[in-house]
């Protein structure tokens, strides 16, 4: 099975939001298009499966993502953190070759970038990260050899202590969007 797409759209948004009344990704961009929208199409059309992760009772998210052809998951522990999320996913896709995984506020990443961190994880790299004028962003790719550690994951750094504790392959790109995310009203 090939490398597989995990969008992650799981969080509360409240550093965007701290009455927790507007979800930061069904937000509008300045091109007209939905924040968590962008993020998918960008992962669709660089990956042959993508599995999106949303909270309980986020159904406006869990629709437009399943409409635009991701296959959507519900993360009954969401509330406990971004690594409760990606165990979700990963335990629904255990058989693919590797994961590369985008956080659903990250829409301006380009395809190009997807296809490049999986065609490093087809390549061999256990681990790989883009790299944008010296910064490591987002999203990070692992390879199946990683499966059991990313199993284990507990709390809110997703797949951090992995990335520390690990060599990572760096795939420098000129794609800004790996370090820009939507973390408040002005970054929209």
């Amino acid at each position: 099975m090939a490398v597989t797409g995990i969008l992650l759209a799981a969080g509360r948004g409240r550093r965007f939001d701290p009455s927790g009344v507007q979800n930061k990704l069904l937000q509008t961009l300045a091109d007209g298009d939905v924040v968590v929208a962008a993020s998918a199409r960008n992962m669709l059309a660089a990956l042959p499966r993508v599995l999106a992760v949303v909270r309980p009772g986020d159904d406006k998210v869990a629709a437009l993502l399943g409409g635009l052809g991701c296959e959507v998951r519900v993360c009954a522990e969401a509330d406990l953190g971004m690594a409760s999320s990606l165990v979700t996913a990963i335990e629904h896709t255990k058989q693919a070759e590797g994961w590369v995984i985008a956080l659903g506020d990250m829409p301006y990443i380009s395809p190009k970038t997807i296809r490049a961190l999986a065609a490093k994880i087809e390549q061999g790299a256990h681990i790989a990260a883009p790299v944008f004028e010296g910064r490591r962003g987002n999203p990070v790719a692992f390879g199946a050899y990683h499966l059991p550690l990313l199993l284990a994951l507990d709390g809110d750094q997703g797949a951090r202590a992995i990335l520390k504790s690990h060599p990572v392959s760096d795939v420098v790109v000129d794609d800004e969007g790996v370090v820009r995310d939507i973390d408040t009203r002005q970054d929209l």
